[in-house]
């Protein structure tokens, strides 16, 4: 349940009180020209609402706002019987999605140092040939929420936040492969280091992997949309994207002619598991609630679809050839 609370004209009360419906609302006047509506909503109902009274109020007026708030408790037998009839919601709002993804459009050295701090435990995981030490790398990778956030952006057209999130996840996983290379090649030094099967399995570049990413991106996203646990969810990035990585450092610094190899997987796991995430979207009808917004992120996305399928042909191609 959530109280949307508007403060508006007196002019605009009508509109208001229809864009409302049969919800349970309170009216009341403030000074000069303004009246206050507080509006009870189930979660399920809140995206349609918003929609509603912005086209209601008229937002340019610098007293004119429309704030959502989660009350701690309400007793109300109307509202009790509404809550009854009306299914919970399937996920959060645009601007708890837009909020939520703000956070990986900047560098964060905390989930950088993080990324790094993983790849190093996967290498060890890998020269070791132990799948336990590898799987508790992916539980510390924050390879997710770079991801979730592009794909958030590109939906309802913020490019520059879209980019950024784009930024911020191509320093993570170079600095992966870069501390790789670095470890293997100080630890190279002290003591002979051979392939693992672990480390064999990720020179295989066929073309399922592209499938298993579409797959892996749109259930992440999907969850993370709907409210799951980013350390949950973002297992299956991590899986995708740090094993692949960390290989990629090793043959750069030891086997120079393998390093294609897992560098093709790498992207193939990349562009799959964003070509996912946006189909995640799609399923979730994620968009902006203006008209000429929604116009404008389907034109950004018709862009990065078509990107995405000319990228994967030429991956698939590849990793036929290699």
């Amino acid at each position: 349940m959530k109280r949307v609370t508007v403060i508006a004209q007196k002019k605009e009360l009508d509109k208001v009180k229809k864009a409302a419906g049969d919800s349970i609302y309170n009216v009341e006047d403030l000074k000069s020209n303004l009246v206050r509506i507080d509006i009870y909503v189930n979660d399920a109902l809140l995206d349609d609402l918003i929609s509603e009274l912005q086209n209601s109020v008229d937002l340019r007026h610098k007293e004119s706002v429309i704030e959502v708030s989660s009350p701690e408790f309400v007793i109300s037998s109307a509202l009790k019987r509404k809550e009854r009839e009306i299914k919970k919601s399937e996920r959060a709002t645009v601007e708890a999605l837009l909020a939520s993804s703000k956070k990986y459009t900047k560098i964060d050295t905390g989930k950088t140092i993080l990324v790094v701090i993983a790849g190093i435990i996967a290498l060890i995981g890998l020269f070791m040939n132990n799948v336990p030490i590898i799987i508790g790398a992916m539980l510390l990778s924050p390879l997710l929420g770079p991801i979730y956030s592009f794909v958030i952006n590109t939906s309802v057209g913020r490019s520059r936040d879209a980019w950024l999130s784009m930024i911020n996840m191509a320093i993570m996983l170079i600095l992966v492969i870069i501390t790789s290379f670095l470890a293997t090649m100080i630890i190279s030094i002290f003591m002979p280091l051979s392939l693992t099967p672990e480390i064999l399995l990720r020179f295989d570049t066929n073309p399922i992997y592209i499938l298993m990413a579409l797959l892996l991106g749109f259930a992440a996203v999907f969850a993370y949309a709907k409210g799951l646990s980013e350390s949950i969810a973002g297992i299956a990035i991590a899986a995708a994207l740090l094993p692949p990585l960390v290989v990629s450092g090793i043959t750069l610094a030891l086997y120079l002619d393998y390093a294609p190899r897992p560098l093709l997987l790498s992207m193939e796991n990349i562009v799959g598991l964003i070509a996912g995430g946006l189909l995640a979207i799609l399923a979730l009808r994620i968009e902006p609630r203006r008209y000429y917004e929604r116009a404008k992120a389907k034109k950004m996305l018709r862009r990065i679809y078509i990107t995405l399928a000319s990228l994967i042909i030429i991956l698939l191609v590849l990793s036929i050839l290699l």
